[in-house]
């Protein structure tokens, strides 16, 4: 349903109004007003002229009574510059002691004159309310009372050039010596800038710019006097004093509108205007130091700035790799090479979580820059982690418990991901495993299966096919072993030496090059006691003795009673010579056993020149001559039953470091002939960039053009592929 309004308009006349009242009343008010200007006190109570000026607009007369009330206020405020004018205004820019006293007190004068006018004006208001309230509100020309009062004080006070810039001047010198240290009125600048504000444009117009450009101009000079002055953690602690205040300024007393270009010009002068020398004076050495909540404040400042990432970023590279280099291509650091980078390492990811916030391009940045460093000196490290790995994962290595191995297995893991040339570390590693596993010299199964499945993970199941393969063979050589002991059993003649036999598939070990040695005829016999039985079984496969790998526990008797002695084959071929005679020359020692010269000579070196003296080298000396004499040393004594005379052949020797290197780089040849061949015959005709290209997506190690063409030649000789007769840059694979 509609709704419906009843107007009901009342036909009574208003009374009229006595002849003179309008012209009392305003008096009334006019005085009323002329008090409160004066700050005395009023004659009528508030209520009676809040009565009266509604009785006025109540006929019709507020048009009059607003520029009447806009007159006396015109006058009044216009009054006011008077007590501005006797102030002497300084010409110079700068200020001396007085002047700045003089300045000070004319602030002060022109604060209290606003606070004045503001009181003022909230009385005046209050009084003329029903005023503001109906023909005002209804004009939407006029300014309300209180906009009135403003735009008054606007035009008349703070227009006048003089007081204007005198006020800004003012403000200026107070901030200039807050910022140079001292205490200043705070709350005076809090009024006299609110002031402004409210002045509409005052504040933008003429404050701010001048503020602004002030600022500019004491920051630019300071940044640049203190980059010579102090070091970098002083200079960055400044900058960040200096973005507190400014910060503070703006909280306490400038108008919020300022806080974005003050920060970004303090920024720019004591930042952006300095980023790289920042860098080049002070990053190396803070992250040399260690020096964490420098980098934290360095990181956060730099964010700040733009392109202050991006330039600390490459900054935070080249340290990186310039670091990294010097451990990696010093070759008389090699013994702690790995230690040194796993250091690194653990040192750069506690200043990217706790400096630079996790930050990705950070992250990622730090993992090419390793890339880059490591793969300087090619093969060097990948063969020292693997020996790393080795020296961990080696029974006797006391520190670690499984938790901590597998942690440093996993640090080893992460800088092995850096390497190109990973099958250096496959050959390296696969050595040591064999070492590992044949003298039963392994820490701990679990770690070495562990160290297996992270390789396996990393590089895939090619990788570690043959690593797996070493430990099969351990395991079925076992079971071979239980079946040949009851073997024995059944044999008429056991003998009574104890034979264990390592069964190693030819593929998955390392090379070991054959050395024929003399076995004495009972070793011979269990020889092939083992080689009928084990064929036996697995007819058609053919067994290869490796001398190099025996060991054995040999019985003693010395005047002070038994020993055993763990030794390797070689040691235990001289050592059994001795039940046959007390003394033999170094010849006749190699005449009986065949034993490889350099091989004997590091194998009597053990016996006779060691901790564990079995032998007596006659003339003494530490390295074994043509023509020494050996004699069995009855009176040994030593405080174990068990002794283990430590082979030499354990430690690695020069020739097999290189010899390792050297299949490594044979078995790469052959893998660039099958990529090569494999792609040609996909492809049959191919050029040759396109071909170099395909071979650098397929291989997993690192190569140079020059390796590749040589290849290409090798199998074109080989008649593999040919060249295209019109144009030497093609080729055609040949069936």
């Amino acid at each position: 349903a509609a709704g419906f309004q009843l107007l009901v308009s009342s036909f009574t006349e208003r009374p009229k109004l006595p002849d003179n009242y309008t012209q009392d009343t305003w008096q009334k008010l006019h005085e009323a007003v002329g008090a409160i200007q004066s700050s005395i006190s009023i004659k009528y109570n508030l209520e009676e002229l809040y009565q009266a000026v509604e009785n006025l607009c109540s006929y019709k007369v507020s048009a009059t009574l607003y520029k009447q009330l806009r007159q006396v206020c015109e006058d009044h405020v216009k009054a006011q510059i008077l007590q501005f004018r006797e102030y002497p205004f300084p010409h110079a820019q700068k200020w001396s002691c007085t002047d700045s006293l003089d300045s000070l007190l004319f602030l002060k004068k022109i604060n209290k004159c606003w606070q004045d006018h503001c009181r003022q004006m909230i009385m005046i208001r209050s009084i003329f309310l029903f005023l503001d309230r109906t023909y005002v509100l209804q004009n939407s020309m006029l300014p309300s009372i209180w906009d009135m009062g403003l735009e008054l004080f606007r035009n008349h006070v703070i227009s006048d050039k003089q007081v204007q810039n005198k006020t800004i001047d003012g403000i200026l010198l107070l901030i200039e010596r807050e910022r140079n240290g001292e205490a200043v009125d705070r709350s005076l600048l809090r009024s006299l800038l609110s002031m402004l504000s409210d002045l509409q444009q005052v504040y933008k117009e003429s404050f701010e710019q001048r503020f602004l450009e002030e600022t500019n101009c004491l920051y630019a000079t300071e940044g640049q006097r203190l980059m010579q002055e102090r070091e970098v953690p002083e200079y960055l602690h400044h900058v960040n004093k200096r973005l507190e205040e400014e910060g503070d300024r703006v909280i306490t007393y400038l108008d919020h509108s300022t806080q974005k270009p003050l920060i970004a010009c303090v920024e720019k002068q004591l930042l952006g205007e300095h980023l790289s020398a920042i860098l080049q004076k002070g990053l190396d050495n803070l992250l040399d130091e260690n020096r964490i909540s420098d980098l934290t404040q360095m990181y956060q400042l730099f964010s700040r700035v733009k392109g202050g990432q991006q330039i600390l970023l490459q900054h935070w590279s080249e340290y990186i790799k310039n670091f990294g280099t010097t451990i990696v291509v010093n070759p008389e650091k090699d013994k702690d090479m790995v230690q040194e980078l796993l250091d690194f390492k653990d040192k750069v990811d506690h200043i990217i979580e706790v400096c630079f916030q996790k930050n990705e391009k950070f992250i990622n940045l730090m993992k090419e820059s390793f890339e880059t460093f490591i793969n300087k000196r090619p093969n060097k490290p990948a063969e020292l982690i693997a020996k790393y790995v080795d020296s961990k994962l080696r029974a006797g290595n006391k520190e670690a418990t499984d938790e901590e191995l597998e942690r440093i297995l996993d640090k080893i893991m992460i800088i092995f991901r850096f390497i190109h040339g990973k099958d250096v570390f496959e050959a390296f590693y696969k050595k040591d495993l064999a070492k590992r596993l044949l003298v039963g010299k392994s820490a701990s199964v679990d770690a070495e299966k562990s160290m297996l499945s992270k390789l396996k993970h990393e590089c895939g199941a090619a990788f570690t096919s043959k690593l797996e393969g070493m430990f099969k063979d351990m395991e079925l050589s076992k079971d071979v072993m239980v079946q040949f002991k009851q073997y024995m059993q059944n044999q008429s003649d056991p003998g009574n030496i104890d034979l264990t036999v390592n069964i190693l598939t030819m593929g998955y070990w390392p090379t070991y090059t054959p050395m024929e040695v003399h076995l004495n005829s009972e070793m011979i016999k269990l020889q092939e006691v083992f080689k009928t039985f084990y064929l036996g079984k697995h007819s058609g496969r053919k067994l290869q003795w490796q001398t190099t790998l025996g060991h054995a526990v040999l019985k003693a008797e010395f005047k002070e009673g038994k020993k055993e002695f763990q030794v390797s084959l070689f040691q235990t071929l001289v050592l059994l010579m001795f039940n046959e005679g007390d003394e033999f020359s170094f010849e006749e020692i190699k005449m009986a056993t065949g034993v490889e010269d350099s091989e004997l000579r590091r194998t009597l070196q053990s016996l006779a020149c060691g901790k564990a003296r079995v032998l007596i080298k006659n003339p003494k000396g530490k390295d074994v001559e043509d023509g020494d004499k050996f004699i069995f040393n009855g009176d040994f004594k030593h405080k174990l039953f068990r002794i283990k005379i430590n082979q030499i052949q354990m430690k690695e020797t020069v020739e097999e470091q290189v010899s390792t290197t050297e299949r490594v780089f044979q078995d790469r040849q052959y893998q660039i002939d099958a990529a090569i061949v494999r792609i040609m015959k996909m492809r049959k005709t191919l050029g040759h960039n396109l071909l170099v290209s395909e071979l650098y997506n397929q291989l997993k190690f690192p190569v140079k053009p020059g390796d590749l063409k040589k290849r290409i030649e090798s199998l074109i000789d080989r008649d593999y592929m040919e060249r295209d007769k019109d144009n030497p840059n093609q080729y055609h694979y040949v069936a």
